[in-house]
C-alpha cells in the first residue's frame, strides 16, 4: 500500500500534480482474497476481508484530511484564496476494491493527454487493467482501463516517476456527482513480476488538485478512459 506522502507527491507530479458484505468484486492484497481469475465475473469476499477494506479506507480518509489541513504541500496551504471544508466521500464499499494483472500492450504508443490549462502532455499508453464493476442493477460490467506511464518528453516527472503507473477515468457520475474533469486512482509502481496482481481500489479514487484551486493544471482522461457504469466510490465533487 502506498503511503499518503507518496500519493500526494504523485498528485503534485500530475499537476503543474457490524459492517458485513457477503458478496464483493475481487479485493486486493488481503488474506483470503485469492487470485485474479475471471476478470468479467464478481467473486465472493469473506466478511474478514471486507472489514479489512473498510478499516484501511477509514484510515486513508483520516490521513487525507490531515494532509489537506496541516501539510505545507496541501493546495489549501499554497492557495490562500481557498479554504478546506472537508472531502465528501461515497460510503466505503468493498465491491469497488478490484484486482487485475497488468496487460502490457505489445507495442505501447505515446499519446497526447490534454491538461486543464490547455497544455499537451505526452504519455505512454502502456497497458490496461481488466476487471468487473457492478452496475446499478448489480450486474457485473466488464471494464478495461488504460494504464499510462510518463515519457522523456516530461523530463522532471519522468526522472522522478518513470516506473509509476498512472490510472485515471471518467464515468457517468463525472460532472454530476464527481469532479467534471475526472478522477485518478493510485496503483503504485510497476512490479517486475509479469504475473503480479495489482489493486485498483476505487474507494480511494480522488480528484486532482485542479478540483480545488485554479493554480493547478491536471491531466484530462481521454475518451477511451471512460468507465461505462457509475463509479459511486471514492471522492465526490468538492463543495467550497
Amino acid at each position: 500500500m502506498l503511503s499518503l506522502s507518496v500519493v500526494n507527491a504523485v498528485r503534485r507530479s500530475l499537476l503543474p500534480a457490524s459492517v458485513t458484505f457477503s458478496v464483493a468484486l475481487i479485493a486486493a492484497g488481503l488474506p483470503g482474497s485469492g487470485g485474479c481469475s475471471n476478470p468479467h465475473q464478481p467473486q465472493k469476499l469473506s466478511a474478514v476481508d471486507s472489514l479489512a477494506i473498510v478499516k484501511d479506507n477509514r484510515s486513508h480518509r483520516a490521513s487525507v484530511d490531515s494532509f489537506f489541513v496541516y501539510d505545507p504541500g496541501s493546495p489549501f496551504k499554497r492557495d490562500s484564496s481557498i479554504s478546506y471544508t472537508g472531502i465528501r466521500w461515497y460510503p466505503i464499499d468493498p465491491r469497488y476494491a478490484v484486482r487485475s494483472a497488468l496487460h502490457r500492450y505489445e507495442t505501447p504508443d505515446t499519446v497526447d493527454v490534454m491538461g486543464t490549462k490547455g497544455e499537451i502532455r505526452r504519455q505512454l499508453r502502456y497497458g490496461y487493467f481488466e476487471f468487473a464493476l457492478a452496475d446499478t442493477n448489480g450486474t457485473a460490467v466488464p471494464v478495461r482501463l488504460n494504464v499510462y506511464k510518463f515519457t522523456p518528453y516530461d523530463v522532471k516527472r519522468y526522472a522522478l516517476f518513470r516506473d509509476y503507473l498512472s490510472v485515471w477515468f471518467t464515468d457517468p457520475t463525472t460532472g454530476i456527482e464527481t469532479y467534471h474533469v475526472g478522477r485518478y486512482v493510485e496503483v503504485g509502481v510497476e512490479q517486475p513480476d509479469p504475473q503480479y496482481v495489482y489493486t485498483i481500489d476505487f474507494n480511494k479514487a480522488y480528484s486532482p488538485y485542479c478540483a480545488y484551486s485554479g493554480l493547478y493544471s491536471c491531466a484530462i482522461p481521454r475518451d477511451e478512459d471512460r468507465i461505462p457504469t457509475p463509479v459511486r466510490a471514492g471522492e465526490r465533487m468538492y463543495h467550497y
